[in-house]
């Protein structure tokens, strides 16, 4: 695979697009020394989430400047049987699956093979000449046309008008769930798959404000349309093995299906911890009909810190070269308006403050106590619905991972618990963990 590109094409293929003038430069990492005797306190801190039933199990890595300082595999994969959780616990990924998917893309964008701008009708014409709820919760008959072409770059930030059941109200919601539901377990092909979206009305006219929905999905399908494979076999062929992430694909071979985490639900009312239904792992032995690039990877959290390395590195790991520096920039940048970030984000009214959304990924943009995120202004990264989650801070030059198997309610009010881990006693360790890393790197977050 050739990655050379020029700098004029780098900036060919973006220079028509907002944000893009003033990217931020790569973060010189602060000077703040390790204090390892806080680390050492984060087991006993989290120990006590699986001591009072909240949470089966927990892993945890801290990599600091380059070196993996802190790891750390708590509770129980299994309570049942009394399987320990280890280091190499296979988790599901849920919503971390979204920024390896938009790596994908993104290296496409170096090959000069896709352009941000570039109206995705190009490869998924089932997406082309779209219509619009006129009120995003009104009737479904009720719609004007799109003013414009869907971009790849919509794809990328959620703000193609695609959405998700689950998280969305009014007819559409219905008509979702009938027509795609939640893709587990169904034969779906990628050609049907994207048919019956096509036949849905937008929620919102491309470009006009995040919708967390199947935007990712879609992009997904995109990568595999221009690279004329299967998503699993591009991201095998340009991540998964440049990086070594030997544990990371869209299903569990059935040699390693023992390493898998159990999915649990936490009953608040109750106080009590029991497993979720298994319609979520069901068939997850068997390599699915189609490859879901918003929510379907199954990793382990030292694979996902060779991915999320990578990136701190400015897109190098080692010899292999995945992305140049300025794509990274360009990943992390934020490109959400001032406008789009008052929009709730799944319910929650003030996510956005203090925060941005760039290439796949949520940007720090200013460090306030109020903040879903603990991190230096700059940090980055993404969480899943089962409560899997990582951040890079390239200020502290610091990558945190926390891995749980929760389940977490899916409702349109539900932003705060699944990216945030706040508001719920199950989701209240994340939080925790990440304050501690903070106060080791001498860096500690505003108090609130």
């Amino acid at each position: 695979m050739d990655l050379k590109i020029s700098r004029r094409q780098m900036v060919g293929a973006t220079a028509t697009l907002p944000f893009t003038a003033a990217l931020p430069a790569l973060a010189t990492p602060a000077k703040s020394a390790l204090d390892k005797t806080r680390l050492d306190r984060i087991p006993a801190a989290l120990q006590a989430y699986v001591d009072q039933g909240v949470l089966a199990g927990i892993v945890t890595m801290v990599c600091h400047r380059g070196e993996i300082v802190h790891v750390d595999a708590l509770g129980w994969r299994d309570i049942e049987t009394r399987s320990p959780m280890q280091r190499d616990t296979l988790f599901r990924l849920a919503s971390m699956t979204k920024p390896v998917t938009s790596v994908g893309a993104l290296m496409l964008l170096e090959e000069g093979k896709i352009k941000l701008s570039d109206p995705i009708r190009k490869w998924i014409p089932e997406l082309a000449n779209c219509r619009v709820l006129r009120k995003a919760d009104g009737p479904l008959d009720d719609t004007v046309p799109a003013a414009r072409d869907i971009t790849v770059e919509d794809l990328l930030t959620h703000r193609s008008g695609l959405a998700l059941p689950g998280i969305i109200t009014g007819p559409i919601a219905q008509a979702y769930d009938a027509a795609i539901g939640w893709g587990i377990s169904t034969p779906w092909t990628t050609d049907t798959w994207l048919a019956a979206v096509g036949r849905l009305p937008l929620v919102y006219q491309p470009g006009e404000r995040m919708q967390y929905g199947i935007s990712t999905d879609v992009l997904g399908f995109l990568i595999e349309r221009v690279d004329r494979k299967t998503l699993q076999a591009s991201l095998k062929d340009r991540i998964f093995a440049p990086l070594g992430m030997k544990d990371t694909d869209f299903w569990v071979p059935p040699a390693k299906i023992d390493r898998l985490a159990s999915l649990y639900q936490f009953d608040e009312a109750k106080g009590a911890l029991t497993k979720a239904s298994d319609f979520i792992t069901k068939d997850i032995d068997k390599t699915p009909s189609i490859f879901m690039g918003a929510s379907s990877l199954i990793s382990c959290a030292d694979d996902y810190m060779l991915f999320a390395q990578m990136l701190q590195n400015g897109g190098r790991s080692g010899r292999a070269r995945i992305l140049r520096p300025e794509t990274v920039r360009l990943m992390r940048t934020n490109r959400l308006t001032a406008a789009q970030r008052q929009h709730p984000f799944i319910g929650q009214p003030l996510f956005w403050k203090g925060m941005g959304f760039g290439l796949g990924v949520a940007v720090v943009q200013e460090r306030t106590a109020s903040n879903i995120s603990n991190g230096s202004v700059g940090s980055y990264g993404w969480p899943g619905l089962w409560g899997t989650w990582w951040e890079n801070d390239p200020v502290e030059d610091l990558t945190l991972i926390y891995l749980i198997q929760q389940a977490a309610p899916i409702t349109p009010n539900s932003g705060a618990v699944i990216a945030g881990g706040r508001g719920v006693k199950s989701r209240e360790a994340l939080p925790l963990f990440e304050r501690m890393a903070y106060e080791a790197v001498g860096s500690p977050p505003p108090l609130g």
